[in-house]
């Protein structure tokens, strides 16, 4: 079971009764958050990353992987190569934070660096071609769908029954592999996800019906700027998501300064997603539901964080 053999490398992330927030929004519900921000390299990345290497052939672990990331997809790629015995070439997004850009050397990735997101992905297809390195994708396929599902199935043991799942959405793989697990054992749960408005692919892609692309990644969530959806991961967001809404980039960072004043942690805007949309668009809603937010990443320095977030007092 991929789940027990996760667990050689990667932390069970503990889940926690959000009283703060439930008194914040009138004490009619009941919120328990999922810290995935607690993982090894600080996202739930190394679960896709780790599933999609531990399953390659002895030729191609010693050919190498490479990856695309604005950082913690990198990161987590990087952690999965050297665990599992392999090397990564990784690329990454040239604006990317240099703290996330030095995780990724440190866990002995070499990283080239590249305008934006498109030419990243153009880049990463030459090496490819050129050194048959493996493509991990960061957020397609099955095996990156069972590696997320393993913390929907951890949310399922450690929580029990609930009602609602509040999801961060960037490509969807997250969003697909959570909503698959807990679709499966709670099929009345609600499913939602949360996109930032300047990274809306998925909302595009269930308008039209098919996966589709944005021209361009407008958001401080940059771990949510994925460009464009992508087949495997779109078809099982449709099956199992049951709502998507957005948030904006203000929204987000008053939600990062609620979560260091109530819960003290620091998180990265792409992680204060679904709290955003629980305080903004979704308030109200989920009275006298039990309603479990996913907390994806904490991959910010303080000096980036003081400036995305709104630590000035907010009312009550």
């Amino acid at each position: 079971m991929l789940q027990r053999r996760l667990q050689e490398w990667l932390q069970l992330t503990p889940v926690l009764r959000c009283r703060p927030l439930e008194q914040r929004l009138g004490g009619s519900i009941e919120i328990h958050a999922k810290m995935e921000f607690l993982q090894q390299t600080g996202t739930f990345k190394p679960r896709g990353a780790l599933s999609t290497i531990l399953d390659l052939d002895p030729q191609q672990l010693k050919a190498g992987v490479t990856a695309v990331s604005a950082g913690n997809h990198a990161i987590a790629t990087a952690f999965a190569a050297r665990a599992v015995g392999t090397t990564a070439k990784v690329v990454m997004i040239m604006n990317a934070s240099p703290v996330r850009i030095e995780a990724c050397r440190q866990y002995g990735a070499e990283v080239l660096l590249a305008d934006d997101v498109h030419a990243a992905f153009e880049l990463a297809e030459e090496i490819r071609e050129k050194e048959g390195r493996y493509f991990v994708h960061p957020f397609e396929g099955p095996n990156v769908a069972l590696g997320t599902g393993t913390v929907g199935l951890e949310i399922c043991e450690q929580v029990g029954e609930f009602d609602v799942i509040v999801i961060p959405i960037g490509g969807g793989g997250l969003c697909a592999g959570i909503s698959s697990a807990v679709k499966q054992i709670y099929p009345a749960c609600t499913v939602i996800g949360v996109e930032p408005e300047g990274a809306d692919s998925m909302h595009r892609s269930f308008e039209s019906g098919k996966p589709e692309a944005i021209e361009k990644v407008t958001t401080i969530a940059d771990s949510l700027g994925a460009p464009f959806a992508a087949p495997y991961s779109f078809e099982l967001c449709r099956q199992n998501v049951d709502e998507l809404v957005m948030v904006n980039d203000d929204e987000i960072k008053e939600s990062m300064g609620m979560l260091f004043r109530d819960l003290k942690i620091a998180v990265e805007p792409a992680c204060a997603a679904s709290t955003a949309a629980l305080c903004g668009p979704l308030n109200g809603r989920l009275a006298g539901k039990k309603v479990v937010l996913l907390l994806c990443g904490s991959n910010i320095d303080w000096n980036t964080f003081e400036k995305q977030a709104h630590l000035g007092k907010q009312s009550r």
